[in-house]
């Protein structure tokens, strides 16, 4: 940067720092090309603010020597209160995105368990996305195996309802879930709706880790049925209390007082971070959490607030928000987020930093687990580096292959034909960069032209993606014929490259391969051809074998080999991946109208049509009065429509 305009920035930055209130409110840090790099709240922003560019030796955050090389430009946004500071400060962060906050894995991808009690003969389901619609959701779970273990123990022990809503309504006679005594059967039966109310009501204090009140009304509900000489009801009163206890003993004990708490535990080494949440219910440790940060130079003050800020705003935790935070360290503005957080409840939420006494033990506890898991981890990272480096000395790779794309086609006797490339990143699938696409240009069951179209689409955008990169001004968005899982238009970023691009097949795909990216001059990419398991003539087995460019013999790679476990995974999410396309666009032939290839004639105007005349029997046979009289539909559509579809004699 030359020297005259880093002055300038310092001088700027100067004024605007002598000129800060020391009023509460959110503060927002801006590098030369003023972009927003962090985002932070204050209890008074003049103090906070200008604590980051003191040069006083004993400030040793990790976070200060970065800021004072990067920021050149600084906003500030003043509140009433701590509490706005902090609601603002996450919408702030959601709509910056700044590189060096906290962030955490969306909620969508986590399962709650939902129970709307207003419904006749409520059920509880599992559900992805929670809406404001008036029911109770539970959770978010951490996996999808802990969700779906609960609702399998309500519905085995509290007899609710499993069906939808439309079977519930068109169901006429008992399923198997009454044969086997999981469900009463309101569909057929007429059951007490007082007592089904009942069971609705008990899974609810289930749900919340209410034990101990839950078995106490079933001791009671128990007691009375066998008192009414109703055995069968005690009978499942006392199992509804027996699966009770079983998890209880299975739920350490971990304080005296009979309230709900989150303890959060923080372990880091330098910049790598490792949190851990454990929920404590009713006294019992009910569930444990880790997240992995990554590498932050925030101080533990800021990742712990910029944690809890990210972690409770989902709408999907507001139903769980316990009592007390515990937490290891004080954050700034930490009244502001607990009165937040209170507001989100309907109920006071404390924070407290203990020192001692039971709540230490707790914090104590949570950041050994943090301790734990980062050791974990990174034993699992080491052991990654490990076979990625066994895999990268059997291919000669230059570089280790954390980054692994495969290209799959897939076609049902020449027709319906889809490509899709499915990535794996550090071993793990990175569904944000699978793509499927559609094959345009290629004749039907020629499948060497049909990934030589798909992976020159593919690899035009990731030269694309380098220009721009080099150029730093952006870069092509995917169009509508190339979509990944999320169906979403990406950036130039999202094509990079990979370290190593797999092609499914010998050394006819591999050469394909190699076609396609040399003539767009990519000639450093590393391409493998990878084939299956088949036998030979003579009966002999030939493994999974390797093709390299430029080399006769594959390498043989066996079922115990470590490094196959990359290569054939990425080949095997290819593979589904390209019949999920194949199926998609199967599906969507089938259901394609005549009208569908009309150009001027819109999916509104289509819907309307066939909605109001019933069929392209009867639009070929209407009267343009007829046509004109439809809702949605112009005398403009009309004329591209006698384009194709002439008016009846």
């Amino acid at each position: 940067m030359p020297t005259a305009k880093k002055d300038s920035y310092a001088e700027r930055l100067k004024s605007k720092l002598a000129s800060l209130k020391p009023a509460s409110g959110c503060y927002l840090f801006k590098d030369a090309k003023g972009e927003v790099v962090y985002v932070g709240k204050a209890k008074s922003l003049r103090s906070r603010v200008r604590s980051y560019f003191t040069g006083s030796s004993s400030d040793a955050r990790y976070f200060i020597p970065i800021l004072r090389r990067i920021v050149v430009d600084l906003e500030t946004i003043v509140t009433a209160s701590e509490k706005e500071a902090a609601v603002l400060e996450n919408e702030l962060i959601k709509q910056n995105q700044p590189r060096f906050n906290v962030k955490l894995r969306d909620d969508k991808d986590f399962l709650c368990l939902r129970l709307d009690s207003r419904i006749p003969w409520p059920r509880l389901e599992t559900v992805r996305r929670p809406t404001a619609d008036g029911a109770r959701y539970f959770g978010p779970y951490h996996s999808a195996t802990s969700a779906r273990r609960t609702l399998h123990l309500v519905n085995k022990h509290f007899r609710l309802r499993t069906c939808s809503d439309s079977e519930l309504r068109r169901r006429q006679r008992a399923c198997l879930q009454y044969q086997i005594n999981r469900c009463p059967a309101p569909c057929v039966f007429d059951v007490d709706a007082e007592r089904y109310g009942q069971q609705v009501r008990a899974v609810e204090l289930f749900l919340d880790a209410r034990h101990d009140e839950l078995t106490g009304d079933l001791t009671k509900r128990m007691a009375h049925a066998s008192a009414d000489l109703e055995y069968e009801l005690a009978a499942m009163y006392r199992d509804q209390l027996q699966a009770i206890e079983s998890i209880l003993e299975r739920q350490r004990v971990v304080v005296v007082r009979r309230i709900n708490q989150d303890v959060v535990g923080l372990y880091r080494e330098g910049g790598i971070i490792e949190l851990v949440l454990m929920l404590v219910r009713q006294g019992h440790l009910t569930d444990t959490r880790s997240f992995s940060l990554g590498r932050s130079e925030l101080p533990d003050e800021e990742i712990v607030a910029g944690f809890l800020t990210q972690y409770y705003a989902s709408e999907a935790r507001v139903g769980v928000l316990p009592d007390e935070l515990v937490l290891p360290v004080r954050p700034d503005a930490v009244q502001g987020l607990a009165d937040w957080l209170g507001d989100l409840r309907g109920k006071k939420v404390r924070a407290v930093v203990p020192k001692q006494g039971p709540r230490r033990k707790l914090l104590e506890l949570a950041t050994d687990n943090a301790a734990h898991a980062f050791v974990e981890k990174q034993r699992a990272s080491d052991e990654l580096d490990a076979r990625l480096e066994e895999l990268r000395a059997k291919l000669r790779l230059s570089t280790l292959p954390r980054v692994i794309e495969c290209c799959d086609i897939s076609h049902l006797g020449g027709s319906d034909a889809a490509g899709a490339v499915v990535c794996l990143r550090d071993g793990q699938p990175d569904k944000q960069r699978y793509r499927s696409f559609r094959i345009r240009t290629t004749d039907v069951g020629d499948d060497y032209a049909a990934m030589y179209e798909v992976l020159a689409r593919r690899f035009r955008r990731g030269r694309l993606a380098a220009e721009a990169a080099h150029s730093d001004d952006g870069g092509e968005r995917g169009d509508g014929g190339d979509r990944g899982d999320g169906a979403a238009k990406q950036g130039a970023s999202d094509w990079e490259l990979p370290d190593l691009f797999v092609v499914d097949g010998g050394r006819g795909q591999l050469g394909v391969a190699l076609a396609a990216a040399r003539d767009l001059g990519l000639h450093e990419l590393a391409i493998v051809g990878l084939a299956k398991e088949r036998e030979t003539a003579t009966g002999d087995t030939l493994v999974d074998r390797v093709y390299l460019p430029g080399q006769m013999n594959p390498v043989a790679l066996r079922s115990t080999s470590s490094s196959l476990h990359f290569l054939a995974l990425v080949r095997d999410e290819a593979h589904r991946f390209a019949n999920r396309g194949r199926k998609q666009a199967g599906k969507q032939r089938q259901l394609r109208s005549e009208l569908d290839g009309i150009r001027g004639i819109g999916p509104v105007a289509r819907q309307a049509l066939l909605s109001e005349i019933g069929s392209m029997k009867a639009i070929r046979a209407a009267s343009d009065e007829r046509l004109l009289a439809v809702s949605s539909f112009t005398r403009r559509h009309l004329q591209a429509l006698r384009k194709v579809v002439p008016a009846p004699q």
